[in-house]
């Protein structure tokens, strides 16, 4: 296991994965049940998608080496556009986003029907995100698949875990928008790298 594609992977997804509806989701689904059982839920969640993620970009490490860079600096540019599209708006679909997840949560369950409850929610909501995405990329790029699942999963559950703990502190004191522009930032610096590795 690289250490350094653990860090880097998980700061990545972090960063992407923060301003995301999981986070709001989870701030939610805390709400309505025990913060430990929404935990372990959107974590099982979590665990079979980044498994197919981390297998994807596995399998796309099959494909000629200059294809895989290019399509991982690509999808690191798209990544950083649409943050940035969504950037502005972010703040003010905050509550439209808890109002949608508030509805699919609306009987308080507990023990392993909040925990399932949870699993569905999440795992229903998020898929083809761009931290799946950036999942497939990073493999792409690095080639190292636990690495890169480790690195990730570990971003995914530090989010959903602080959604559930400090969610509303959170978003009382950092804007969304903000953490919008950070994770841009990532993607963009991670296109750059990758197109400068492509063109060398």
């Amino acid at each position: 296991m690289d250490l350094a594609v653990v860090a880097l992977t998980f700061a990545a997804i972090f960063v992407v994965e923060l301003p995301d509806k999981t986070f709001i989701a989870a701030l939610v689904l805390s709400t309505r049940y025990r913060g430990l059982h929404v935990w372990v839920g959107v974590g099982l969640a979590f665990l079979i998608q980044t498994v197919i993620a981390v297998t994807l970009g596995r399998v796309a490490t099959l494909l000629p080496e200059d294809l895989v860079r290019g399509v991982a600096a690509a999808i690191f540019l798209v990544g950083a556009v649409v943050l940035l599209r969504e950037a502005p708006r972010a703040d003010a679909e905050e509550a439209s986003t808890e109002a949608e997840f508030a509805e699919k949560a609306r009987a308080a369950k507990t023990g392993w029907a909040a925990i399932g409850a949870s699993f569905l929610v999440l795992f229903a909501a998020e898929w083809g995100d761009l931290s799946q995405l950036l999942t497939v990329s990073l493999v792409g790029r690095y080639g190292e698949p636990l690495s890169v699942f480790v690195g990730a999963w570990g971003a995914l559950l530090a989010v959903s875990g602080l959604a559930v703990v400090a969610g509303r502190f959170l978003l009382r004191h950092v804007r969304l928008s903000v953490i919008h522009y950070l994770g841009a930032a990532v993607c963009l610096i991670l296109a750059g790298i990758t197109t400068y590795e492509l063109v060398r």
